[in-house]
């Protein structure tokens, strides 16, 4: 089975493909399809957003596809930025510009205000189905950046458990609990149970 990625944001494909390696499957991604270029995200929902993205790709490739769609959801923004969490400073906000409006928000929270969570929604379209599954990892927001591993708000998003921040950590062990990982291993479970009863 061939699978495209409908992503360009290479940090994404590289975790998606680490975690995908396992399973007897091709994956693809947009740059065997350069016509494709940005897709715009006008959903409400994270699930929304990323059955846009897997639609879109399923019907301009013919291909399976599959996309994520992630947010930040920080507890004293009432959940802010969520779904607008890549465009938080901006339409053409970069990872730094998004880092820096959090720290800014955040300022005047104490170290017990600072709760957060990151969620992703995995979806996947083929020709007969469709399928989604999600994940969530909770953490904290630092006053200040932290590692230079990562991308997105990683460096400033703190896992108590390991002590360390997402940008802080080995890319096996941010797989091993990030949200991310946690949707991408429950659709691994899906995938393999079908291509087993497939292949019976």
């Amino acid at each position: 089975m061939k699978i495209v990625l409908a992503t360009h944001n290479r940090g994404k494909i590289e975790e998606i493909s680490d975690i995908l390696a396992k399973l007897p499957v091709e994956i693809l991604t947009l740059d065997s399809f350069p016509d494709i270029g940005e897709i715009p995200e006008t959903g409400n929902t994270l699930k929304k957003n990323a059955f846009i993205k897997a639609e879109t790709v399923h019907q301009l490739t013919g291909l399976p596809a599959l996309a994520d769609d992630t947010g930040l959801e920080v507890s004293a923004l009432l959940g802010a930025p969520g779904v607008y969490s890549a465009r938080y400073a901006g339409e053409v906000a970069t990872y730094q510009d998004n880092c820096k409006k959090m720290l800014n928000e955040m300022k005047s929270f104490s170290s017990n205000e600072r709760d957060a969570h990151f969620r992703t929604v995995i979806a996947f379209v083929t020709k007969h189905e469709k399928i989604w599954t999600e994940g969530v990892v909770k953490g904290t927001i630092l006053d200040h950046q932290n590692g230079s591993k990562g991308f997105g708000y990683d460096s400033i998003f703190y896992y108590p458990p390991l002590e360390k921040t997402f940008a802080a950590m080995k890319k096996d062990e941010k797989n091993s609990i990030s949200h991310r990982g946690k949707a991408l291993r429950n659709f691994c479970a899906i995938l393999e149970k079908q291509l087993i009863n497939k292949n019976g």
